[in-house]
């Protein structure tokens, strides 16, 4: 699910590899290839190794391509389990190996979480029968599967889908044997639908299924879901492959990961920050993706006139000369770096701020786990927590337990027991407070000192027990047609005091490191203090010697939001605060079409924001724009601070009932972007009531008129809770 705009895209670097052509291969370089690179992981192929590019049959595998038969591979390494993951966040990749390990060391059946990209799905008919493949699903967009999961989707979607033997076309799959946890969000219309698409088919095609489908609601508790689904689902798994669920193993931790420091190293070698690794042959084109991101050159201006404690960020990103490209609509992808507030104090309690440089390797110790590597390795503690691991995201209860026996004193033992045991607890303390994990091990030691309190903890279990950082994305804010090689993203800075705990600010990751890098650039000071951030990145890379100068790590997402394909459509869209970005971009672009004599509809866009003085973006552009797409287009606003009642978007929408219906009635197209749980909801329920007031229709013919629109694409939403 994509938050649009306001939550930050992020933008990816292009990572220098020329000193790879020019590193000598040494002993050292030969030791530190060899033991600690060790071979390339599934999890180390490109995208040129998916399933779009693999044109041979499913049994005879493409050759110098690693084995997609994931059936063979479970039989050759020994394991019964597989726990695929479709996850755009890594929420759902979480989830996946935290189950792979607990299926693996409680309940003794050897189990591996799989990025399900990385496999061949149609081998999955000659799964054995005592064997069990798990579904972790997100879903994203208006009810899509993750950008990993779609050719998995396509196979399981498809009207005939093939699998490898077809001994049974009606019922391929009889003999699988699957589990299903879906994570979404009920303020979406498509709830969960990747999930309970997945387990439908799966049930056509005569798959089995143990237990009931989890379903998950980041709404709510996403993590209370998950947890909550486990009590019922591991009893049902332990039942359905013979194992006696009162015997399952509580014994000692075992490590996922292995960390090893070295004093003899190579480093021309070493991570500092570089999202992806380095290409393994230093002459190939470098194909800029999700899996390497490009440092791309940006430009940086203030949109509001006065925002008061708020700035809002009009980026342009320019990926000119590479292998990206955009169509209007799509998603930047910005790569953040975490804040170096953040990263003293984690590395402060954990007893490593004087080893921050020390170059480590960490390594699986499982040697036939799907990922070797949990980020480019070998690296250095402080690039892991500055650039790799989300150490300002909030810990689940389960990472908080595995700290328990490391706690420094009886009563932070206590206090810690309490938050990861006691739901209500946690979410007072953690989960509302919006603490994270160097501020909740802060809070148990209350006045004990903080410094190298928890200096006990394995660093392998901090790498497993912390979700990798992930990229922001944002709603693109340009036109393709206009500027093919020019992204724009428009972003507002996040900063708030939680309810729970009012005395504190919290910072968003991304848009504070954006607004960082607008205020070295322009040398820009509001009088306000803000959490540092290196800027420099990787080897210096992003930031030039003078300062005047930054590149951020991006990619492109493509997205189904999209304006139609006949450009005499009417278009209806509905944007408030930085929801109008993509408009933006819908706007510029059907003016240009308008210019280029092109005959182009009605344009009606809907724009909200608190003040026409402070926050109306980009205020300067719009009046012109409109008058290129000339009679019949128009922007109307809310203005919700300026009146003594507060007027928003859909209240000006509600005004314009009538004008409104009579577009749908030409074939017009509706576009939402903006908050989810409020502003769109309240969308929708008004033009339902167009529906009602001007088509005559009942409510539920209503209702089912705006799931039509929804049903051909007329209907489209970029929405974020």
């Amino acid at each position: 699910m994509t938050k649009a705009s306001a939550r930050s895209h992020p933008l990816i670097a292009r990572l220098d590899l020329l000193l790879l052509g020019t590193v000598g291969l040494g002993a050292v370089a030969w030791y530190a290839r060899n033991k600690f690179f060790g071979s390339p992981s599934e999890s180390d192929t490109s995208s040129a190794n998916s399933d779009s590019n693999n044109t041979t049959s499913p049994s005879k595998p493409a050759p110098n391509k690693p084995e997609r038969n994931f059936v063979k591979i479970m039989q050759q390494q020994g394991r019964r389990c597989i726990m695929f993951y479709g996850s755009q966040t890594g929420t759902a990749e979480d989830y996946a190996s935290r189950l792979a390990k607990e299926c693996t060391q409680k309940y003794g059946i050897s189990a591996m979480a799989a990025d399900v990209e990385l496999y061949d799905l149609s081998y999955m008919d000659t799964l054995p029968e005592d064997y069990v493949v798990f579904f972790i699903m997100a879903t994203y967009g208006e009810g899509e599967p993750t950008d990993n999961a779609v050719d998995f989707w396509d196979l399981l979607t498809n009207e005939t889908p093939q699998f490898s033997t077809m001994n049974n076309e009606e019922k391929p799959l009889e003999k699988v044997h699957y589990v299903v946890f879906g994570l979404g969000n009920k303020t979406y219309e498509h709830y969960n639908s990747v999930g309970r698409t997945v387990d439908k088919h799966m049930q056509q095609l005569g798959a089995q299924r143990i237990g009931e489908r989890g379903e998950g609601d980041d709404d709510a508790s996403l993590e209370e879901d998950f947890l909550a689904w486990q009590e019922t689902m591991w009893p049902a798994f332990c039942k359905a492959l013979g194992v006696d669920e009162n015997s399952a193993s509580s014994g000692p931790r075992q490590a996922t990961f292995g960390v090893e420091e070295l004093t003899d190293f190579d480093e021309a070698l070493v991570y500092h920050g570089e999202i992806a690794e380095r290409a393994k042959n230093a002459r190939s084109k470098i194909v800029y993706d999700a899996k390497r991101p490009y440092n791309a050159p940006i430009t940086t201006r203030e949109l509001f006139q006065d925002g008061g404690d708020r700035h809002c960020l009009h980026v342009d990103i320019d990926i000119s000369g590479t292998n990206l490209n955009y169509l209007t609509g799509d998603h930047i992808a910005v790569w953040p770096t975490n804040n170096e507030v953040e990263v003293d104090r984690l590395a402060s309690l954990l007893g490593l701020s004087k080893k921050l440089e020390s170059v480590v390797v960490v390594k699986a110790v499982d040697p036939a786990a799907s990922k070797q590597h949990p980020f480019p390795t070998p690296t250095t503690y402080q690039a892991i927590f500055r650039h790799y691991i989300d150490i300002c995201g909030v810990p689940s209860r389960q990472a908080l337990m595995s700290l328990v026996e490391y706690a420094p004193t009886e009563d932070s033992k206590a206090i810690l027991l309490k938050l990861a045991s006691d739901k209500d607890e946690y979410r007072l303390a953690v989960s509302d407070a919006v603490r994270n994990l160097g501020e909740v091990l802060e809070y148990v030691l209350g006045d004990t000192d903080a410094n190298g309190s928890f200096a006990s903890v394995p660093f392998d279990l901090v790498v497993e027990s912390v979700s990798r950082l992930q990229p922001r994305y944002y709603s693109i804010s340009s036109s393709a047609k206009e500027s093919p090689s020019l992204v724009a993203a428009t972003a507002v800075t996040l900063e708030y005091n939680p309810v729970a705990t009012p005395e504190r600010t919290v910072y968003g990751v991304n848009t504070n490191y954006l607004w960082q890098i607008h205020s070295k650039v322009h040398q820009v000071d509001d009088g306000r203090s803000y959490p540092l951030y290196n800027l420099d990145g990787p080897r210096g890379a992003l930031l030039t010697t003078d300062g005047s100068h930054v590149n951020i790590p991006v990619h492109v997402r493509r997205s189904t939001f999209k304006l139609p394909r006949n450009g005499n459509v009417p278009v209806i869209m509905v944007g408030p605060g930085t929801g109008v970005a993509p408009f933006r971009g819908f706007v510029r672009e059907r003016a240009l079409l308008k210019k280029e004599g092109k005959p182009v509809g009605p344009t009606i866009l809907f724009f909200g924001c608190r003040h026409s003085q402070k926050d109306f973006l980009y205020a300067d552009e719009w009046p012109e724009l409109f008058d290129t797409l000339g009679e019949g287009s128009q922007m109307i606003t809310a203005f919700s601070r300026e009146t003594d009642q507060k007027v928003y978007v859909q209240h000006r929408l509600q005004e314009q009932g009538q004008l409104m219906w009579e577009l749908l009635q030409q074939g017009g197209y509706i576009y939402v972007c903006g908050d989810a749980k409020l502003m769109a909801k309240d969308v929708q329920h008004t033009f339902t009531s167009f529906a009602q007031t001007y088509g005559g229709k009942n409510e539920e013919d209503a209702n089912v008129f705006i799931k039509q629109l929804r049903t051909s694409g007329r209907y489209q939403e970029d929405v974020w809770s």
